[in-house]
């Protein structure tokens, strides 16, 4: 997979103003110099979004959950009752403790977790994910572009979850197994403030981008009339 070569496909596919996606991935050099981040660590993406490295670990993420979810710590005692009772994402507690149970959050042995800019790295290998930030009408084209060569019900899943679990945990999960799942994520009400009220992540697996590289420019995101109205409006100011 090039990376001049995907750019070049994206950027005629959603247009020269569309915004580049990151990459996310995992180990033991440190690749960006990170302060402690008290709160959620998403606040920082802005510096990867204008073309800087971050790298994080147990040290610079300051919420319990982040640590968790990066595979930093283990799950605090207090995360069940504080997303129930605190935030009330989840009727209960025990229901909180299932769905963690249930999703198996893989612990790093790792010093780092780095996010960049896709144009910032060399090549993808041993990256983890590639996060698209995306409004309605690009996530249209993301998707339709997932389904392309993929019958699978749940090709493109939204799942319950921080920012996150559903793009670090879940994206990292998927790609370690070699599956073809997507994610829609930032439905969580407390990642939403630092991102622009139109933008959802849409998150592919590395397992999955491997295909979805290949099939690009066979799918509907060129050379069609539906794709290309939609292109249109989005370059619109």
């Amino acid at each position: 997979m090039e990376i001049k070569t995907f750019i070049q496909n994206f950027k005629e596919a959603f247009g020269e103003s569309s915004e580049l996606p990151l990459v996310f991935w995992y180990s033991d050099i440190l690749e960006g110099e990170t302060e402690k981040i008290n709160g959620c660590f998403f606040k920082e993406m802005k510096i990867v979004r204008n073309g800087g490295i971050i790298s994080l670990n147990a040290e610079t993420i300051g919420c319990g959950g982040g640590k968790f979810y990066t595979g930093f710590a283990e799950m605090s005692e207090h995360i069940p009752t504080f997303v129930s009772l605190k935030e009330r994402y989840k009727q209960t507690p025990e229901m909180v403790t299932d769905f963690i149970r249930q999703m198996e959050v893989p612990k790093t042995e790792n010093k780092y977790l780095h996010f960049a800019r896709i144009d910032k790295v060399e090549d993808l290998e041993n990256k983890e994910g590639i996060i698209f930030l995306a409004n309605p009408d690009m996530l249209s084209g993301l998707t339709t572009w997932a389904f392309f060569d993929n019958n699978a019900h749940d090709c493109v899943v939204a799942t319950f979850g921080s920012g996150c679990s559903t793009v670090v945990t879940q994206a990292t999960i998927e790609n370690r197994k070699n599956g073809k799942r997507t994610f829609i994520g930032f439905f969580d009400p407390s990642v939403r403030p630092y991102f622009e009220p139109d933008k959802l992540s849409y998150t592919i697996p590395m397992s999955r981008f491997k295909k979805m590289y290949q099939t690009m420019r066979q799918s509907c995101l060129f050379d069609t009339h539906a794709w290309g109205k939609i292109k249109e409006r989005m370059q619109l100011p």
